[in-house]
């Protein structure tokens, strides 16, 4: 259990840190309360995650050998893909996303009320994290690994990433390097990659 936590602690703060919803729960909490927008993004964090979670789950119940070549695939297609999208980064990368978070919120309009800005944060930090890497990433360690301990990792990693942004994202994206941080997360796919592998054989 204590290897699944850590996996998914790992996986999910370095893939998080400057992701969309990142920038959106940062935005956020330079118009609204911290603790109002915290409480959204967190919420719809991990219920993503338990769905993720219940989804790899079902994975788990196919053949083992298709299952565990897809997982591998999986990882290592991230992990190259991650590192090229490093690779083809300009210093304007941090501003980029910043932007389209910007323009997300913008489109949603605003709610009012203490209640209304729990929703829109929540609503707007699941949509943005549908689909995400980090969602079949968590998919994935769920087939492989004790299911408990990836939903305990992956939501202590977006409760680390998610306070970050609301109490100090618009310091740090100030100084955050895209490139790095994406390079690094590129680097962690492939490391699970590789250690599926080894498990495996």
């Amino acid at each position: 259990m204590l290897s699944a936590f850590t996996a998914g602690l790992l996986l999910i703060t370095v893939s998080e840190l400057g992701d969309k919803t990142f920038f959106i729960a940062m935005l956020l909490a330079m118009r609204h309360s911290r603790r109002l927008v915290f409480v959204g993004a967190i919420a719809a964090l991990a219920a993503m995650t338990v769905l993720s979670v219940l989804m790899g789950q079902v994975v788990s119940l196919l053949p083992k050998t298709p299952l565990h070549i897809a997982e591998i695939v999986l990882f290592v297609g991230f992990g190259f893909k991650l590192l090229y999208d490093a690779s083809q980064m300009s210093s304007m990368a941090v501003c980029e996303d910043v932007k389209e978070a910007q323009e997300t919120i913008e489109q949603a309009g605003t709610l009012v009320g203490r209640r209304g800005i729990v929703l829109q944060s929540f609503a707007l930090t699941f949509m943005g994290e549908w689909g995400d890497r980090t969602q079949f990433a968590t998919i994935a360690l769920a087939a492989a690994n004790n299911p408990w301990g990836v939903t305990a990792g992956a939501i202590v990693g977006h409760a680390i990433c998610a306070a970050i942004a609301v109490v100090s994202g618009r310091l740090l994206a100030a100084h955050l390097s895209a490139r790095l941080i994406t390079g690094l997360g590129g680097l962690l796919f492939l490391l699970f990659g590789i250690i599926a592998w080894v498990e495996g054989a």
